[in-house]
């Protein structure tokens, strides 16, 4: 693509595109947003209410957005048009934040980015260091974190949660969790620029995980979630059966985390 027609494309984006939209929804929720440095690249952080030391932080992370335009072009501008963390972060009584990806929400022409970040390599090391580095210096003197990703966000939640302190606990919705599985199962090239969860160590055992997957859900399909979480020893599995990938997790969403956030053994697992 020629520099003028980028430029073009950018421009637009920039009026019109994904992230605009974003912050519209943030704001209207009620969330204020600010820039972190992580490194080497910035970050979009959407906060709900003031967080005090020693409290319990839910960490929110979004899905991967629009990566492609048609399945052959990467977007101008990755960020979420369905922003369902977003969403889900609207209805949490607990201090709460979501943090944003290299390159997403506005950030897509800062200077290290490209569509690479958004395609091929959205988790990877890069991705994921930088993202761990703006939440340790998000994170309040002595706060627990609870990490929350839908999708794509909770193959980051998995990643991220083996490298920042204070993750205790990991909830995912919809999540990819095998990426390499994922991929085969759509015939989608492979992310061979990104970490997979799968191919990692299991999380230590005093993280605590709850995964929720949709028995509809034609993105993440159950069996696939059902299999990743499995090698994670002590995880909770919780099929809900008139779930999609999307729908209807924002409904539901206050009694599901209220499941989560319980202690395990008052719950039976979705096996």
């Amino acid at each position: 693509m020629r520099t003028g027609a980028l430029a073009i494309l950018l421009a637009l984006a920039a009026c019109a595109g994904p992230s605009p939209r974003f912050d519209r929804d943030a704001l209207e929720l009620g969330f204020v947003r600010e820039d972190v440095a992580g490194t080497p690249f910035t970050h979009a952080v959407y906060r709900a209410r003031a967080i005090a030391a020693g409290d319990r932080l839910h960490v929110y992370l979004e899905g991967d957005g629009t990566p492609w335009i048609g399945g052959r072009n990467p977007a101008a501008d990755p960020t979420p048009r369905a922003p369902v963390a977003l969403r889900l972060m609207g209805r949490d009584p607990e201090p709460a934040l979501l943090l944003g990806r290299p390159c997403y929400h506005g950030h897509y022409a800062d200077p290290g980015c490209g569509p690479a970040l958004w395609t091929d390599a959205r988790y990877s090391e890069a991705v994921v260091a930088s993202m761990a580095e703006a939440l340790g210096a998000l994170r309040p003197f002595g706060a627990r974190l609870t990490l929350i990703g839908h999708s794509g966000g909770a193959t980051l939640a998995m990643l991220l949660a083996e490298r920042v302190a204070g993750v205790d606990a990991v909830v995912t919705i919809a999540g990819n969790l095998d990426v390499a599985a994922w991929a085969r199962r759509h015939d989608y090239e492979p992310l061979s620029a990104s970490l997979d969860p799968s191919a990692r160590p299991p999380l230590p055992p005093h993280i605590r995980q709850v995964h929720f997957a949709g028995e509809r859900d034609r993105e993440v399909p159950l069996e696939l979630l059902r299999a990743a979480a499995g090698r994670q020893p002590g995880a909770r599995f919780e099929a809900r059966p008139e779930f999609g990938h999307e729908c209807c997790w924002l409904r539901e969403w206050p009694e599901l985390l209220r499941l989560a956030t319980w202690p395990p053994e008052r719950h039976n697992r979705g096996k």
